[in-house]
């Protein structure tokens, strides 16, 4: 079944107020999963999520997973059709960073751009893909399509697998489509097809029940913030980013010379990567390098340390205690297991006074970047934004991915909107509306696409997938 451009336009233009108003409704409501004062509004916004679905003529419900719930809903078109869930989140970042130019949660529409926390991660996104999909349902495409719309994906979606096990309201589909990642660049439409897994760990010393004055004290006083900077350096090479934890690197597969080449094609541009990130210099500067680090190369990061004295000037105290926060990065077949074993025991090494405690994790996703999904995805792209995407890795963690990889075995594609100045996780976050209608576009070509390629999915022996009735001659 083919799409009418004109009509689909068309339905675009007339939709926009519609989706401006809601994506502002959604924006108003903080649902921060972080902040455990924030669960009014998260139940606020299942609701609201739901009532969207409602209203656009799917069945939604509100699925309870033991944590925060989450939103299950959309079209079953027939039996016999193919089915595929989307998948988005609508909880949040905080937003208490002092560059906010405005009220974070106060939505803004500044002629088709869109700011406000959650704009562009990831209930935009979320909104242009299901305004695709209305389209299709509404042009009687023969596909089933389900929404899957998390409320802890901040928080690294602990719950997400005890969902999943509703399988009366959340039915396992013969693929899944991803739309919460971000594009190399404006104009130039990128699809991850691998995900780094994370590691959160803190570092903490107690050398003493009070801060001390380093003029009575000092010299003799063991000072907390100091050992653990000793600890961190111990970790990592601060200049070149070289984990030291013995053994980290023993698991790690390098991207092959496919994957390389598939990174150099894509477009990347040093200049706007800085640009995009507030950059004034990088550890190298070679694109290939840069590229291969950020997406397919595990780090250690140090993200905090506390203890001691904040405020103005300099009091002169030797700390109590000290904090270390730090993270790990993770590529295929590292596992976090793994990774915090090392930690633990290394720091133990070299100071047997500093606790571990792990502080969330994530496995690594690695899918394909080739295959009849895949070309539906090119198609779609181009057909929404008039360019192939680039398919890349992505160097953040999303867990539901892997939890859902898990539990269906099916493919896992992704169709992110997001560009690199819509700031995720930064202050002043905003979507636009180039990049909301060109989405709707590409989704709805995409289900089109799904439709015509007649891929179903079964279960043969368990842990398997068949692929069954592919049509060729439409690949």
């Amino acid at each position: 079944m083919s799409v009418n451009e004109r009509q689909l336009g068309t339905y675009v233009t007339e939709i926009r107020h519609r989706f401006e108003d809601l994506l502002g409704q959604m924006v108003e409501i903080p649902s921060i999963s972080m902040d455990p004062a924030k669960a009014p509004d998260i139940r606020r916004m299942a609701d609201f999520a739901r009532q969207v679905l409602t209203d656009l003529g799917a069945e939604a419900q509100i699925v309870e997973t033991g944590g925060y719930p989450v939103v299950s809903g959309g079209w079953m078109t027939g039996a016999h059709h193919p089915t595929v869930t989307i998948y988005n989140h609508m909880d949040v970042q905080p937003a208490q960073e002092p560059e906010w130019k405005q009220a974070p949660f106060a939505f803004k529409n500044e002629n088709g751009l869109y700011h406000g926390r959650g704009a562009t991660d990831d209930k935009g996104p979320a909104l242009a893909a299901l305004f695709g999909a209305r389209y299709a349902i509404e042009q009687g495409v023969p596909i089933n399509i389900r929404f899957l719309w998390e409320l802890e994906e901040e928080v690294g979606s602990p719950h997400f697998a005890a969902g999943l096990k509703n399988r009366t309201a959340i039915p396992r589909p013969d693929s899944v489509v991803v739309s919460d990642t971000i594009w190399l660049a404006k104009g130039k439409p990128a699809m991850p097809y691998g995900l780094r897994g994370l590691l959160g760990a803190r570092l903490t010393l107690r050398t003493g029940t009070k801060d001390a004055h380093s003029g009575v004290t000092g010299g003799a006083a063991r000072n907390p913030l100091a050992e653990l900077m000793e600890v961190a350096h111990a970790c990592v090479d601060a200049k070149t980013g070289r984990v030291k934890i013995p053994g980290f690197y023993q698991d790690v597969v390098e991207p092959t010379k496919a994957e390389i080449k598939g990174f150099l094609a894509s477009g990347f541009q040093v200049k706007s990567f800085k640009q995009a990130y507030g950059f004034q210099t990088l550890r190298t500067n070679d694109p290939a390098e840069i590229m291969r680090r950020i997406w397919a190369a595990p780090t250690f990061e140090v993200h905090g340390l506390t203890g001691g004295y904040h405020g103005p000037g300099v009091k002169t105290v030797v700390p109590g205690h000290g904090e270390l926060k730090v993270s790990m990065r993770l590529v295929p077949n590292q596992t976090p297991e793994k990774a915090f074993a090392l930690l633990k025991k290394y720091v133990a090494k070299l100071n047997p006074n500093v606790k571990v405690e792990r502080e969330g994790m994530l496995h690594p996703f690695k899918g394909s970047f080739d295959g009849p999904y895949v070309e539906a995805v090119k198609r779609a792209a181009k057909a929404g934004f008039g360019k192939e995407p680039a398919f890349i890795r992505e160097g953040g963690s999303i867990g539901a991915v892997v939890t859902m990889q898990k539990a269906w075995k099916v493919p896992i594609l992704f169709m992110g909107l997001s560009l690199p100045e819509h700031g995720y996780h930064a202050p002043n976050e905003y979507f636009d509306w180039g990049q909301a209608s060109g989405g709707m576009k590409a989704f709805a070509h995409y289900f089109a696409e799904l439709a015509k390629m007649g891929i179903t999915s079964g279960v043969g022996k368990p842990g398997l997938t068949r692929v069954l009735e592919v049509d060729r001659s439409d690949l």
